[in-house]
């Protein structure tokens, strides 16, 4: 049996309907936004390996980082003991994060980073010995598929088989353009009407409902309304961090800031999980307390992994260099000059940029589901032309490596075109 065969015999692999879907391509090797199967057949990664790997694959720098790391200090506990790299990273990140934000929790994956934070938003009002138990987050929201993260998203189909076992989440719309005061309304009218907690956020652009984007003044507004009203915010940066949108945070292009911050994805560059929760100094001390039992009582077995921290310690400093900002640049001056190529395109209905993140949404005469015949062909068609990328329902987008080349993006950009011509 080939690779691909002896994998059906044991694995279970995320989202996937294994009666319906194709076996799994082999991938033997990468390097750089190039990733090789068993068959030899090259493929250019245009969205990151699900957007974690902005530094290219089999990165060198990374590479050495960790190998010098694992052959000092591979693991030590975090309860009761610390290490250099954690010191290290949690330095280097308060220096990168917005000022208000002086605390930083190690956990082990994006939807963990969540869990944090909507526990601790919880446990800040029982321990103030207030009742808030509702979370606020926006409609067609994704923030992971842990059970708080998955309740918080807003996407139907992940969630429909645990409807009645969440904690209480309301919505609102997402202030896209021209629609932002409903959003202002109706986080009001929530507010006033639940015991609310925490509003939770996407920052700039919800990924997986397509890349939508809205404004950063939109999302000032609604921190504001939340502030007023004593309610704690979120920005869940898992997907937007570390350079995606062109500044290092999403959050950066906004004049409020969040009372926490979810960061994983990109922050190890796509080597190690690892994830990071990060808070005000006035979130902290609603939990030192001489009372044990307002602690947070929350921990990971790889909690701040000595070895995850150097690979986050050398993909900040790659991230940091002015040729990593300026592949930043110019990956966002060619996602603009294919939009304007493409957007009067007669199967275009609207496209939308920001930092290397490029979004397209076809023409279809129905809602195409998340999954469904549209974009399962058009998935199909980049993966026979060598281009992995993952279309939401009638929704394509790239995002890929900072150090994808000209020629690569440029082969990208006309697979796309030539995927118009399919549908």
């Amino acid at each position: 049996m080939n690779l691909t065969e002896r994998d059906s015999q044991h694995l279970w692999h995320p989202y996937t309907q294994h009666k319906t879907a194709q076996l799994p391509i082999a991938i033997k090797r990468g390097e750089g936004a190039l990733l090789w199967d068993d068959n030899n057949k090259e493929y250019i990664d245009a969205i990151a390996s699900w957007w974690v790997n902005p530094y290219g694959h089999s990165n060198k720098f990374i590479a050495d980082a960790i190998y010098k790391q694992l052959t000092t200090l591979e693991h030590v506990l975090f309860g009761g003991f610390t290490h250099e790299p954690a010191v290290l990273l949690g330095e280097q990140l308060i220096e990168i994060l917005p000022g208000n934000q002086k605390k930083i929790f190690f956990s082990d994956n994006g939807s963990t980073a969540v869990e944090v934070a909507i526990k601790v938003a919880l446990q800040y009002f029982f321990n103030k010995g207030e009742k808030r138990t509702t979370i606020i987050a926006f409609e067609n929201a994704f923030h992971g598929d842990t059970f708080a993260a998955m309740a918080a998203s807003g996407i139907s189909f992940y969630t429909q088989a645990f409807e009645g076992m969440f904690i209480e989440v309301v919505r609102i719309p997402v202030p896209v353009k021209g629609t932002e005061a409903v959003s202002y309304d109706a986080l009001r009218e929530r507010i006033k009407t639940t015991n609310c907690a925490a509003f939770i956020y996407e920052p700039l652009v919800q990924g997986a409902a397509g890349m939508v984007m809205y404004e950063p003044e939109a999302l000032d507004k609604l921190i504001q309304i939340c502030q007023e009203n004593k309610v704690l915010t979120i920005a869940d940066e898992v997907m937007t961090g570390f350079g995606k949108t062109g500044k290092t945070f999403a959050t950066d292009y906004q004049t409020e800031k969040p009372d926490m911050m979810c960061l994983s994805k990109a922050l190890t560059g796509g080597t190690i999980p690892m994830a990071i929760t990060t808070f005000t100094q006035e979130i902290f001390d609603a939990f030192y307390d001489d009372d044990i039992n307002k602690a947070l009582f929350h921990g990971h077995t790889f909690t701040a992994n000595p070895t995850g921290c150097a690979a986050a310690l050398a993909s900040l400093a790659l991230l940091k260099t002015d040729e990593m900002q300026a592949n930043i640049v110019r990956v966002n001056k060619n996602h603009l000059e294919f939009q304007k190529q493409i957007e009067t395109h007669p199967m275009v209905l609207t496209t939308r940029v920001l930092g290397v993140i490029f979004a397209l949404e076809i023409k279809t005469k129905d809602n195409e589901s998340y999954y469904g015949t549209m974009r399962n062909k058009l998935y199909a068609f980049f993966i026979e032309n060598g281009i992995i990328m993952r279309p939401i329902g009638n929704i394509i987008y790239i995002l890929p490596p900072y150090i994808i080349t000209d020629p690569q993006l440029q082969k990208i950009y006309q697979v796309v075109e030539e995927a118009l011509e399919i549908v």
